[in-house]
């Protein structure tokens, strides 16, 4: 496949929206010859380059990416770190070391984001209190039971919240049941990944708008820019679900496009009708259910809608018919803000996997790959990204031995098959959502 820098569009919608405006690094220009190439500025990219910066204080690590930081998938999420993942359906014992292995690789990634937030001071509205997993329609209801089963056989600290509390705490009498896990952060993802950026080693140089088009093979490897060549010892990617573009997992990854919007700051007033709570998140049990925080700065978020929609963004039209759902799904929650406007709509991709499994290792010779979260990017990646630097360099840890133990991916089907099968995966997890979405 041949690329241009015209298959990486952005635009300005959703969490960057509420920044500052970020003066972005310029693009790469002219030849480079580099020990080190990290393809990808979000969360993996990221804590990827500041791992090697740390292993090889006296080399470069040149860091691509293909927009502006904070404008990929790791600035377009609804801002969960997770420490512990819910796994669908009933407590399977004989996974219960997979769990936890899974689990070990979140708190890694919480860790270290934790340790970044505080020692740069970045202004990213971190909250490490955990968050709820709420739910309303039988099919979440019986996933409550099972989620509890699962927390009670690992150990995981949690407390159980029914309708009444549900309601005094987030203002909506909507839900039936809940489970408060004690770990776990919320954050403003845009305004995190931008601190990340904007406090790298001194070694690692940044450049932004900089989409590679092309990778050849070669000692060195050859990439190919739009107006920009390098020559690299070591190339890592951390390009998530546009790995295939670059001839990486293609039969095995895809982008799942998610939308979301936020309300307009709310009022003290509109504030006071809401529950006890002044920040919160709550994710649906069911896995097509709704998403919502109540952020710090007094806006409310909620995403319920995914699809496969050719793993790129939304255009304003199509964002504008999606904020229906967001809509109807808010005032269902919130009737007594019905009144309360959207502000601002975004979109993401997630990149998801047919097995649900994550991709971790060597992927060539001197080409070394790392991603496919689905939907737990935010801690998971920067687990993977620093795993990935220390595997490349012949490191061991516990995490890396976690992250090689991922199962292998599932192969999908070619194009347009390919098309079709993933049209019907993104569309089966609303299967029974209900009240839920």
């Amino acid at each position: 496949m041949t690329l241009t820098s015209k298959k990486f569009p952005t635009d300005h919608h959703g969490w960057a929206e509420l920044l500052p405006r970020r003066q972005a690094n310029p693009p790469l220009q002219g030849a480079h010859r580099e020990p080190w190439v990290v393809v990808g500025a979000g969360f993996t990219g990221l804590a990827c380059a500041r791992r090697l910066a740390t292993l090889h204080p006296q080399q470069n690590i040149l860091l691509l990416d293909a927009r502006c930081v904070g404008q990929g998938a790791s600035g377009r999420n609804s801002g969960f770190v997770v420490a512990t993942s819910q796994f669908p359906g009933r407590l399977d014992k004989s996974r219960l070391e997979n769990y936890r292995r899974i689990n070990r690789i979140n708190q890694a990634g919480l860790e270290l984001l934790s340790a970044q937030v505080e020692h740069h001071a970045i202004d990213c509205q971190w909250r490490r209190e955990g968050f709820i997993h709420t739910a309303v329609d039988r099919r979440a209801l019986q996933e409550y039971e099972n989620f509890l089963h699962y927390l009670d056989a690992l150990q995981v600290e949690h407390e159980t919240r029914d309708k009444a509390v549900l309601h005094e705490q987030l203002g909506t009498s909507l839900y039936q049941a809940g489970i408060q896990i004690a770990d776990g952060a919320l954050v403003q993802p845009a305004a995190l990944v931008c601190g990340l950026a904007d406090n790298l080693p001194s070694n690692v140089r940044l450049f932004e708008q900089s989409p590679v088009l092309s990778i050849e093979d070669g000692k060195p490897l050859t990439l190919h820019l739009a107006n920009a060549e390098v020559k690299a010892d070591k190339l890592i990617l951390a390009t998530n679900y546009e790995a295939p573009a670059l001839g990486f997992l293609r039969p095995y990854i895809v982008g799942s496009t998610l939308a979301g919007s936020f309300t307009r700051k709310l009022t003290g007033a509109e504030l006071a009708s809401l529950g006890s709570l002044t920040e919160w998140g709550a994710i649906s049990l069911h896995s097509g259910g709704a998403t919502l925080r109540l952020t710090r700065d007094h806006r409310i978020s909620i995403r319920n809608t995914a699809e496969y929609h050719g793993s790129v963004l939304l255009s304003d039209k199509e964002l504008a018919q999606r904020q229906a759902t967001h809509r109807a799904a808010f005032d269902k929650r919130f009737p007594q803000l019905a009144n309360v406007p959207f502000e601002y709509a975004w979109s993401g991709v997630e990149g998801i996997s047919r097995n649900g499994t994550n991709f971790f290792g060597r992927q060539r010779d001197s080409i070394y790959l790392a991603g496919g979260y689905n939907g737990s990017g935010v801690s998971r990646g920067t687990a993977f990204g620093t795993a990935i630097a220390d595997y490349a360099s012949g490191e061991t840890s516990q995490t890396v031995s976690d992250c090689l133990a991922s199962a292998p991916g599932s192969m999908m089907p070619p194009r347009p098959l390919l098309d079709i099968a993933a049209f019907f995966t993104v569309r089966s997890r609303f299967k029974g959502v209900g009240l839920d979405r």
